[in-house]
């Protein structure tokens, strides 16, 4: 069987003495689950008595397609009588003595750090589209890679295969690819599906035919782009919030603060002129005295009244609101009632942050929100951030919410501070549609 060029390159890297984790794909049409099952034949078959794992975000997805294309090449290479499969142990037994265990990889609450994984001992594996599972997954397996690795003169292998997402595959490889800073350990090898000579002309023109964001990801590609429905900020009103060209710095200034927590390293202001964040800035972790000096200090130099400045209450930031007598925003708290043409009526949100990030998220997708900033290092985290504002259980009915932050933090690797310090200014807009109904009552 004849590999892609990008295939050739994939398995060079599998078998050096350096490489440990190789990422293949980037777009459809690659061959990326037929890499990963020939990679996993020839382990088996060189090196018996050796275990490895074949994973995806769900076993029976993992069945009715990864499983599948292994079956089919199988045949193929008429390697059938090599092997049997065992469904009810999810596992393919080769008459050497090596084997390949089909793991379900899926991020459940029941087992948060994945205990499961936890006595299995692999010689390598291979996550198909691995792009949907945790980060944390990724590099639990990569632990209990270790069986018979002395007795092979072997290292750990691990090959991931996905589309473009953003999300930790984005940072930890193709991030760091673009930017010529990937460890050593790890490569990245994108494969379009212009670099498989052997697909039908009608599969990329069906490509070519999808909408925008999944024509961007699949052909072309493109990891700027996320297919996700649950997605509230897309590329494109992203890159127009931060040039904000088309509006105009006007009317009461605002300043809502995120104040740093246990874990995290970083307080962020940003001062607001109308819907137009002209000012961002952060300090490193500190004590309750800087944060209020600081705040202070920001709001004389920009006139700022004290009910327009807003800080989150949760934790140390309680400090904050009781020292500067500013305004608290309590996460977890009700959402506040809005205006429906003469009346107010209790919104369909789970909390005051779900409300307050679903509706500035309208703002700004809507062209009616944005920020002036130079900062390159700014616009990228909170881009990141911005791009991880997702509905929660969007085939649910029930009241509206976002992911948590801890979910967040598994996707980015750190607190969503940037976002939530512009999630805040949506209050203030509730605050007036608040007060216009106590004025009337």
């Amino acid at each position: 069987m004849k590999l892609l060029i990008k295939q050739e390159h994939a398995i060079y890297f599998l078998k050096d003495n350096v490489t440990e984790e190789v990422l293949y794909g980037g777009a459809a049409g690659g061959g990326k689950s037929a890499l990963g099952c020939l990679w996993l034949m020839e382990m088996c078959q060189k090196y018996p008595g050796t275990r490895w794992l074949m994973g995806r975000s769900k076993l029976k997805t993992l069945k009715e397609t990864t499983l599948n294309t292994f079956f089919e090449l199988a045949t193929m290479l008429k390697l059938g009588g090599q092997f049997t499969y065992k469904s009810t142990d999810h596992i393919v037994y080769w008459k050497n003595g090596s084997e390949i265990i089909l793991k379900d990889l899926f991020l459940y609450p029941s087992d948060p750090n994945f205990d499961s994984l936890g006595s299995l001992e692999i010689t390598g594996a291979f996550i198909d589209e691995c792009n949907q599972v945790a980060y944390s997954a990724w590099q639990i397996v990569k632990s209990r890679i270790r069986y018979k690795l002395t007795e092979f003169n072997l290292i750990p292998k691990m090959l991931g295969s996905c589309n473009p997402a953003k999300n930790w595959t984005y940072k930890e490889f193709y991030k760091t690819t673009r930017e010529s800073r990937l460890a050593p350990y790890r490569k990245f090898i994108q494969s379009l599906p212009t670099d498989n000579p052997h697909l039908h002309p009608s599969y990329l023109q069906s490509l070519l035919r999808l909408d925008k964001n999944s024509r961007e990801r699949l052909y072309f590609g493109n990891w700027e782009y996320d297919d996700d429905p649950a997605t509230l900020i897309d590329h494109d009103s992203i890159a127009d919030y931060f040039t904000p060209t088309h509006l105009s710095p006007s009317g009461a200034k605002f300043m809502t603060i995120d104040v740093a927590r246990k874990g995290r390293d970083k307080t962020v202001f940003r001062i607001w002129h109308g819907w137009v964040c002209i000012k961002r800035e952060s300090i490193a972790k500190s004590g309750l005295d800087e944060v209020v000096g600081r705040a202070r200090i920001l709001q004389s130099k920009h006139g700022i009244a004290l009910s327009n400045i807003i800080a989150d209450e949760d934790g140390v930031g309680g400090g904050v609101v009781d020292f500067l007598k500013c305004k608290g925003f309590v996460n977890n708290s009700s959402p506040l009632e809005m205006r429906e043409g003469t009346i107010f009526v209790k919104p369909n949100f789970d909390n005051l942050k779900s409300q307050c990030s679903i509706k500035m998220a309208e703002m700004i997708t809507n062209r009616l929100a944005g920020e002036i900033c130079d900062d390159i290092m700014v616009r990228q985290t909170t881009s990141e951030e911005m791009e991880q504002v997702k509905l929660k259980d969007i085939d649910k009915d029930g009241r509206q919410g976002i992911i948590a932050k801890d979910r967040i933090k598994e996707l980015i690797g750190r607190s969503p501070d940037e976002w939530d310090s512009i999630m805040m200014r949506y209050w203030f807009a509730l605050r007036k549609d608040y007060s216009a109904r106590v004025r009337v009552g």
